[in-house]
């Protein structure tokens, strides 16, 4: 970039003056764009500015023809308030209050800065959360790893989990979930997917709009610097190279004080009414908040780009809109407010420029110390920028890898074998305890959550007067998603759906979280499709709107893709929190009962992965009305408290949930493999639209009528014992113990191991 300002004069009167359009990640065609346009070729802040935000992470040119279904496609509901286009979705929870909640990506930058990736990440969310009007009250984290045995995963993985929990912990807020997968796909593209939801009252929503020719935009929060520039365009819209991390500067640095301050002086303006639209500074900095702003607005806005608070006073023009500094917000505000939103800003020791003013030109015009260096048509910056519909064909190999069944995969044949596989598998590292890295966050910080890791769902209180609150799950098995992209987008779901219903919370609202490898290459973009298609599809069939969420494409190194992994979060509301539902095996004596029907579904297992290393078959069978069915069951079984504990059925199949239901509080129970049922199959098969619930005795009847008026196939096939050991059978003609202390052992030495 120049040194030195390069005016819209210059560009009328220089236009042969050849730009560096290729750097900034723009394509050829759409250079071109550009300067038809403009009728013109672009100043290199106008350049700077179109590239950042015409960036796949940015734009959704890629992915904007396909997720048109979300909208397409949307269940009728009255209780969605604000749906996709804004900074996050906002859903009616009851009682007049809402929650807005999404997820988005920071996968490349907490892959080249572990660190600061990961806790910028947790910022640029919560930021998110704040822009529209709410309070944040929790976050969560989906994270995927390469082999955990990997030397890059022990640099990458106690990073991102500290950034995650430094940053978090900071703030305040309490971390109530997510999910760690290994699986070497994502050995040189981990995904790091944060989350966050706020509460706020119906009339406190806030959106992204510059209204109101002659109020004024005012960028408050941290001074703008050189970290982060072109992060969007150059992290998130490109491959790895097989050569490693590299790009460090491009990777933004958080302060969480900073941030927690700048929450408390929105929260403050916005319900003084000082406001009269906002907008947050994340991917593409002040490219994106004055074009979006404008664009949403009356359409025009003039801005004095050097009146922009710096960290570093030597930063060009072009860097300092490419800049992704955190911790930033712009607001437009009323010329008469303004001294009362300076004195509030103050109060809390928060930076706050006027910068410009809203106009009804049309056109969004930056000064640099009185010469026009970008003058354009909003829309086309924010809104208007290419739309591909990339080619995409069924991958040549999909039949093939389909085909690849697990029947010949040698399963156990004895007690002693199965006995020993068990073991093995609650000591893998996607099924062993999470406590390594979950200990580094704080769960219970503002006293209001009810459910965390490791129950199924996290459970937040809303109102402590009436007990009402919200759990969320995110969810997704990129194996299963690998083998067949339209149901493994389901499968995500579904279980994401029934493990918010396990708390007894009833299922809402979705977000999501779409992580993808190249959009240039037709196989990823068919898998992409399929993802959407089946996500659309699912969410009309179960009734459940999106409300928002993001795409991350380029997740691959070199022609490496990551395994399709869309990930599904679901929020889901609970009239009062004290009937949720916890994991833990009930009082003793209570039965156990599985709720759903089993199948001999092994295909994208842990098993045939932890086991075998084998990926091939058909993911189980969807059925998202006997998962709807199973959903009305356990919650109607929480509100009427006639369960003490349930828990889905997932990764590791049975025999992992029952291990997980003792070993929360320490309490055995004695398990019976039903007649003609083979012991394998019952302990470890995936089958979906299960569950495990236990109830008191003088309860079975109760919970048995219920399943049987929704059409849920209930078995008996327990009691809580109240002992040390954890016993099943027959399996082969013997009854299997696991003591309850050796199962813990092995399932909490994994991650010490591992990490240190």
């Amino acid at each position: 970039m120049t040194r030195h300002p390069d005016t819209v004069a210059d560009a009328i009167a220089h236009p042969e003056r050849e730009q560096p359009y290729d750097q900034l990640g723009l394509k050829p065609n759409e250079y071109d764009d550009i300067r038809t346009i403009l009728g013109r070729r672009p100043t290199s802040a106008e350049l700077a500015m179109y590239s950042v935000m015409w960036s796949e992470h940015c734009s959704y040119k890629s992915s904007k023809v396909h997720l048109s279904q979300f909208g397409d496609k949307k269940p009728e509901t009255d209780k969605l308030l604000v749906g996709i286009g804004e900074n996050a979705g906002v859903v009616d929870v009851g009682q007049g209050w809402a929650v807005t909640f999404k997820v988005e990506s920071h996968n490349h930058p907490s892959y080249v800065e572990p660190y600061q990736g990961a806790a910028t990440g947790i910022g640029g969310i919560v930021r998110d959360i704040i822009s529209m009007g709410a309070r944040p009250v929790a976050v969560m984290d989906p994270l995927r790893f390469g082999a955990a045995d990997h030397p890059d995963t022990r640099r990458v993985l106690p990073g991102v989990v500290a950034g995650i929990g430094g940053y978090g912990n900071c703030l305040g807020l309490p971390n109530i979930g997510g999910e760690i997968v290994f699986d070497p796909c994502y050995q040189g593209n981990p995904l790091v997917n944060a989350l966050a939801v706020g509460i706020l009252r119906h009339g406190d929503i806030h959106l992204a709009s510059a209204k109101g020719v002659g109020n004024l935009v005012v960028l408050y929060g941290a001074k703008t610097g050189g970290d982060g520039i072109g992060g969007a365009s150059i992290l998130a819209s490109e491959t790895f190279d097989d050569g490693g991390p590299t790009k460090r500067p491009a990777v933004q640095v958080g302060d969480p004080f900073v941030e927690k301050l700048l929450i408390e002086c929105t929260l403050e303006v916005l319900h003084a009414g000082l406001v009269e639209g906002i907008q947050d500074l994340g991917a593409a900095g002040i490219s994106c908040a004055t074009s979006e702003l404008a664009s949403n607005g009356e359409g025009g806005m003039h801005v004095r780009l050097d009146a922009v608070p710096l960290r570093d006073a030597t930063l060009t023009p072009e860097e300092i809109l490419m800049s992704e500094s955190q911790e930033r917000m712009a607001a437009v505000v009323t010329p008469e407010k303004i001294d009362a939103f300076l004195a509030i800003c103050a109060k809390w020791d928060v930076t706050a420029d006027v910068i410009g003013e809203v106009t009804d030109t049309g056109r969004l015009i930056i000064e640099w110390h009185g010469d026009v260096i970008v003058d354009v048509p909003p829309r086309t910056v924010a809104h208007d920028g290419p739309v591909y519909n990339r080619p995409y064909a069924r991958p040549s190999w999909q039949d093939a890898l389909q085909a690849d069944v697990p029947d010949a995969l040698a399963r156990p044949t004895t007690a002693v074998e199965l006995h020993d596989t068990v073991l093995r598998m609650v000591g893998s590292p996607n099924l062993a305890s999470k406590t390594w890295v979950t200990q580094q966050y704080d769960r219970y910080v503002l006293g209001n959550t009810v459910l965390a890791q490791p129950e199924d769902a996290g459970v937040i209180r809303v109102d402590e007067t009436s007990g009402l609150g919200v759990a969320l799950s995110t969810d997704c098995n990129g194996r299963f998603a690998k083998l067949d992209p339209y149901n493994g987008a389901k499968l995500a779901l579904a279980e994401a759906y029934r493990n918010v219903a396990a708390t007894g919370a009833e299922p809402l609202a979705v977000t999501n979280c779409l992580n993808f490898g190249s959009p240039e290459d037709p196989d990823v973009m068919w898998q992409f499709e399929r993802a959407v298609t089946g996500l659309a599809d699912g969410c009309l069939e179960l009734g459940i709107p999106v409300t928002g969420g993001n795409v991350s494409f380029y997740n691959q190194t070199g022609d490496v893709a990551i395994h399709p992994t869309p990930v599904v979060g679901v929020l889901g509301v609970i009239d009062d929190v004290a009937l949720r539902t916890p994991i833990a095996f009930g009082e003793v004596g209570d039965v156990v009962l599985l709720l759903g029907t089993t199948r001999d579904e092994v295909a994208g297992s842990e098993w045939a992965h932890v086991v075998h290393s084998h990926l091939g078959g058909l993911p189980p069978v969807v059925d998202l009305e006997a998962e709807r069915q199973l959903a009305q069951v356990l919650v109607a079984a929480s509100r009427g408290s006639l369960v003490t504990a349930a828990h889905d059925v997932s990764d590791g199949g049975l025999v992992q949930v029952l291990v997980e239901m003792a070993l929360r509080h320490h309490v055995g129970a004695d398990i019976t493999v039903p007649e003609g049922v083979d012991a394998f199959v019952f302990l470890l098969a995936e089958a979906t639209a299960r569950a495990v619930v236990t109830c008191a005795v003088d309860r079975v009847d109760e919970v048995v009528a219920l399943a049987g008026a929704h059409g849920v196939p209930v078995e008996r096939i327990g009691e809580v014992t109240g002992t040390d050991e954890l016993r099943v059978g027959p399996t082969y003609g013997e009854t299997l113990a696991w003591g309850l202390h050796d199962l813990r052992t092995v399932a909490d030495a994994t991650f010490p191991a591992l990490f240190g």
